[in-house]
């Protein structure tokens, strides 16, 4: 196993829902640790940049819009094989295609939008992982 550290940003749905206490307490039951934590607003130039794979793309406005209505939580969290661990927990990024008992089959959007309003992002690898908590966390935030 590869002690690994991964980012999570709890989505405003989560925010919204107040199911982020929730969630985070799946993921201290597995064993994970925090080592960094905070609530911040994302910018037109963070949600470009984290998104660059989409940011050309015409529905681009619609994620920038949705990750927009509140502010979101951005955690760090440390643990074994935390990257494939997470992402397990969390379930498919199609909220409607997620098993009960994963977080996205348990909270996540069933009517509208489940592939955006799906509670959480996760990195989905360790290159991803240092990349996105240099862009969501300064040095000296994450312990």
């Amino acid at each position: 196993m590869a002690l690994e550290t991964t980012l999570i940003l709890f989505k405003p749905d989560a925010v919204a829902k107040n199911i982020v206490g929730t969630v985070l307490s799946r993921f201290e039951a597995q064993g994970f640790k925090i080592r960094g934590m905070k609530m911040l607003f994302l910018s037109d130039e963070i949600l470009a940049d984290h998104y660059s794979h989409i940011a050309d793309k015409p529905f681009f406005p619609s994620v920038r819009e949705f990750m927009q209505e509140t502010p979101v939580i951005a955690l760090a969290l440390e643990g074994d094989d935390v990257i494939g661990r997470v992402r397990d927990l969390l379930g498919p990024t199609d909220s409607k295609a997620a098993a009960a008992g994963t977080i996205r089959g348990d909270f996540g959007d069933k009517e509208g939008d489940a592939k955006m309003r799906n509670v959480c992002h996760a990195s989905d690898s360790p290159e991803a992982a240092a990349e996105e908590i240099k862009r969501f966390f300064k040095d000296g935030e994450v312990f």
